[in-house]
C-alpha cells in the first residue's frame, strides 16, 4: 500500500515540476509525473531492500526530495535539448527546403 501512496507523492512532485519549472511546452504532458511516479517507486523498493522501514519518516523524507530533484533535473535537461533539436531541424529545413525533409 505504501507504494501506491509513494507513487502518488512522485506523479504529483512530477506535475508540480511540469507547472512550476520552464520549458514546459518542449516536452510530454505525462513525462515528468510518469518519472516521477516511476523513480520513486525504484527508490522506494531499492531503500526497503537495503532495510529501510517502511514505517519511518527517513523513507518517505528521502524518496520525496530525491525525486524532486530528479524530476526538477529532467525538466531542466530536456528543454535545452528540446531546444537545441528544434533549431537544428528548423535550420535543416529552411536550407534544403520542406520537400526534403
Amino acid at each position: 500500500m505504501e507504494l501506491l501512496f509513494i507513487a502518488l507523492g512522485g506523479a504529483i512532485l512530477g506535475l508540480a515540476a511540469r507547472y512550476l519549472l520552464p520549458r514546459r511546452r518542449l516536452h510530454g504532458v505525462v513525462l515528468l509525473p510518469a518519472a516521477g511516479a516511476a523513480i520513486a517507486m525504484a527508490l522506494w523498493v531499492a531503500l526497503t531492500w537495503l532495510g529501510w522501514a517502511w514505517d519511518g519518516g527517513w523513507i518517505w523524507a528521502v524518496v520525496l526530495v530525491v525525486t524532486g530533484l530528479a524530476v526538477a533535473g529532467i525538466d531542466l535537461l530536456i528543454g535545452p535539448m528540446r531546444e537545441r533539436a528544434d533549431e537544428a531541424r528548423f535550420d535543416e529545413l529552411v536550407k534544403h527546403g520542406v520537400a526534403h525533409a
